[in-house]
């Protein structure tokens, strides 16, 4: 069997990008999408976030197709937060969501982009690709 390993780094919003993605919840929040990751083979190096999306960094089994690994992911998650008391009715994650894959020697980096990310969204600098979830070359990024 072949040696194959995949960085990837995922990013995706909340439905019309809505800022549901509470101090509370937060937490709980990427834990939940941490386990999901796990439960399905993957390693996970990092979960960030701030209101209104998150980002993970995993490397995802060769065998397991990347859009299969994020619409589970996703869908685990928003149900989980649906059924927590202190939720608003309808939470849902946005359709899209955007995926980069990079070198070990850049992990680290990666990393702590995404476990910083309340200080790159308060102070910057942002990485204008981590943050892009759709090919729509009008997004704003």
């Amino acid at each position: 069997m072949p040696f194959l390993q995949f960085h990837y780094h995922f990013v995706w919003g909340t439905k019309n990008r809505e800022p549901l993605i509470g101090a509370a919840l937060a937490p709980r929040l990427h834990e939940v999408i941490a386990a999901k990751a796990r439960e399905l083979g993957a390693h996970v190096y990092g979960v960030g976030g701030v209101e209104d999306h998150v980002h993970l960094v995993a490397s995802v089994p060769p065998a397991l197709a990347v859009s299969r690994f994020v619409a589970q992911v996703k869908g685990v998650s928003s149900h989980w937060v649906n059924h927590q008391p202190d939720a608003r009715a309808g939470f849902r994650w946005q359709a899209e969501y955007g995926a980069t894959t990079f070198s070990t020697r850049q992990l680290a980096r990666v990393v702590r982009y995404v476990c910083r990310q309340r200080e790159h969204h308060d102070r910057g600098p942002l990485v204008a690709l981590f943050e892009r979830v759709s090919s729509d070359i009008s997004e704003p990024q």
